[in-house]
């Protein structure tokens, strides 16, 4: 490993406003990922609480917060619960897809929709085509965009997708969109984060990467309901939840 990876070099954004907590504002710390070890040191970053966009990897340091919290999920001890197994046989029809990281209209127009429907005011729905290639194909690390289709005897309709980092120790869910206009689709984000949990699980990666969770904000409420799950604090990764240890399997390609 270089020097460079050994020792990346760190900076600093200006503040800004918080999207989560009001009258509060957010900085994040970050660095480039490039190189032949661009890989690694995202694995590396990842288990000390930082995030991955494009060639950026980024973490939370506001002054005087630390609200945001990352989180991940045990997949080996993960068991649905009645609702969430409810879930995943209303949609057990979907046809699910690993694709290499390409942007395609398809993609773009469902994200158009994702955003007018649960995010209208977000400063993504400003982003064009241009952007939404950048977000997917920029990225120096082991990275596919998971697509959930009707069946193709219904027209194949991509109803949802998710841009996904397969890392040393888990999935990384970096961004997922989908159809949130479709009453008969409802609970399609939560079935996709299952979804990950089950690819993670029979690859043998112990942990699934949600990103960070505000208590207390109700736009990452829904991230609680996958346990047991973890949570990185100051000593460490800690369970958020105490639940019995359960077996992780042989590791296998989570994109097979």
């Amino acid at each position: 490993m270089t020097a460079l990876t050994r020792f990346p070099r760190f900076f600093v954004t200006s503040p800004s406003a918080c999207p989560y907590l009001p009258g509060r504002q957010e900085r994040k710390i970050f660095t480039e990922l490039n190189g032949a070890h661009a890989g690694e040191l995202n694995d590396a970053l990842g288990r000390i609480g930082f995030r991955r966009s494009q060639s950026v990897a980024y973490r939370p340091s506001c002054v005087g917060c630390n609200a945001c919290l990352s989180v991940r999920v045990v997949t080996g001890e993960f068991r649905p619960n009645a609702t969430q197994r409810k879930l995943i046989r209303r949609h057990s029809d979907l046809e699910v897809t690993a694709c290499r990281p390409w942007a395609t209209e398809e993609q773009y127009q469902l994200l158009r929709r994702y955003l007018s429907a649960r995010h209208p005011g977000g400063g993504m729905t400003m982003m064009d085509e241009t952007d939404y290639a950048d977000m997917v194909e920029q990225s120096p690390v082991s990275t596919y965009v998971i697509e959930y289709r009707e069946p193709a005897e219904r027209g194949g309709e991509l109803v949802g997708a998710c841009i996904t980092d397969q890392q040393a120790d888990g999935l990384s869910m970096i961004y997922s969109f989908f159809a949130a206009d479709r009453p008969e689709r409802q609970g399609l984000g939560n079935l996709i984060i299952m979804d990950h949990i089950v690819r993670a699980r029979n690859a043998g990666l112990p942990y699934v990467y949600l990103g960070y969770w505000v208590k207390g904000s109700e736009r990452m409420a829904y991230k609680t309901r996958y346990r047991p799950m973890e949570v990185l604090g100051p000593k460490g990764w800690s369970r958020l939840e105490e639940d019995a240890a359960a077996p992780v399997a042989e590791k296998q390609p989570a994109f097979a």
